[in-house]
C-alpha cells in the first residue's frame, strides 16, 4: 500500500502546490513540506522545483517517480477493489477524464445512474483539454477518458460520430462556411482547433492563425451571435447550447469522434468497467 509521503507526493504533483494540498488534507504546510522533504531524502533525488508561475512541478525524475506511483496507486485500488467484490460488495475509487462538453452531455447522465446503483464508490472527474485528458490517461492519473479525437497510441473505443459545423447570423446570406476563404473571420475554441488541425490538409492549418481562439464553445456562440465572426464546432459540442444561429456545412468536411481512452480498456477495474457499460448505453441514444 502506498505510504504517508507517496500520498502527499501525488497530491502535491496533482496541485502543483503545499498549500492546496494542506488546506484540502486539512493539515499545515510544514507537515507537507516535511513529508516531500523525507520522501526526497529516502529516496536521495530532488522530487520538485518551484516555478513562479505554475507553482510546485516535478522535475524529470520526479516526473518518472510520479508515473510509478500513479500506477502503484492504481494497483491498490485494484487491490480493495478485489476484496470488495469477494465480499459481494463494489466499493472503491473510479478517477475518469473528461472534456467539458462530454462531462455535460454524457457523464452526467450515467453518473446519475451509477452512483444510485453504486453509493460506495467514490467517483472522481478531471476535466482538460483532448491533448490534456489524454495525457491523464497515459500518465496513469485516471482509469479511463472520454474525448475527442485524436486518441493518440491508446486503446480506443469509438462512441460518438460527430462533425464540425458552420454557425452563421441568421440573417447571413451565405449557406456554408468556408475554411480557406472564411479563416479571417473564424471563431472557435481550442477543442475545436485541435479537431481542424488533426484532420484537415496542411494547406489549411496556417490560415488558423487568424483565427479568434475562445475560451470554451459557449463563448464561440456568443461570439457569433454579436457580429464577431462565423463559427466552427462539433455538432456534438453545439448540441447543450441554446442559440439563435443557423446551422450551416463547412468545406471542406470535417469528421471527428469522440470515444473511450484507457492504457488497456480490457483492463479496466471493476468500477471503471461498470461506468464505462452505462456510457456505452447512453451514447447510443445521443445525436
Amino acid at each position: 500500500m502506498l505510504s504517508h509521503n507517496l500520498r502527499i507526493f501525488l497530491d502535491v504533483a496533482d496541485r502543483q502546490s503545499i498549500t492546496e494540498t494542506a488546506n484540502a488534507r486539512y493539515i499545515s504546510q510544514p507537515a507537507v513540506s516535511k513529508a516531500i522533504q523525507s520522501l526526497e531524502k529516502e529516496l536521495n533525488l530532488k522530487l520538485f522545483y518551484r516555478d513562479k508561475k505554475n507553482g510546485m512541478i516535478p522535475t524529470d525524475a520526479g516526473q518518472k517517480i510520479l508515473l510509478l506511483a500513479r500506477q502503484m496507486e492504481d494497483l491498490e485500488n485494484r487491490i480493495r477493489q478485489t476484496a470488495f467484490r469477494e465480499n459481494h460488495f463494489i466499493g472503491g475509487r473510479l478517477r475518469v477524464a473528461s472534456v467539458p462538453v462530454t462531462t455535460a452531455v454524457l457523464l452526467s447522465k450515467a453518473l446519475r445512474q451509477y452512483r444510485e446503483k453504486y453509493p460506495s464508490v467514490s467517483v472522481e472527474i478531471r476535466e482538460g483539454t483532448p491533448a490534456a485528458v489524454k495525457k491523464m490517461v497515459e500518465e496513469h492519473a485516471v482509469d479511463f477518458a472520454v474525448t475527442y479525437a485524436p486518441f493518440g497510441n491508446l486503446a480506443t473505443e469509438v462512441l460518438i460520430e460527430d462533425e464540425m459545423v458552420g454557425l452563421l447570423p441568421t440573417d447571413s446570406p451565405e449557406e456554408t462556411v468556408d475554411l480557406k476563404k472564411d479563416a479571417g473571420r473564424l471563431v472557435l475554441c481550442r477543442a475545436g482547433l485541435e479537431t481542424a488541425m488533426e484532420k484537415l490538409p496542411s494547406r489549411y492549418k496556417e490560415d488558423f492563425a487568424r483565427s479568434l481562439l475562445v475560451q470554451d464553445a459557449q463563448t464561440v456562440v456568443r461570439m457569433v451571435e454579436e457580429g464577431n465572426g462565423v463559427g466552427l464546432i462539433s455538432r456534438f459540442t453545439l448540441s447543450p447550447i441554446p442559440h439563435r444561429l443557423r446551422i450551416c456545412p463547412v468545406i471542406p468536411a470535417i469528421g471527428t469522434q469522440i470515444g473511450l481512452i484507457a492504457c488497456d480498456l480490457n483492463d479496466l477495474t471493476p468500477v471503471a468497467g461498470e461506468f464505462t457499460r452505462m456510457i456505452r448505453e447512453i451514447s447510443k441514444n445521443l445525436l
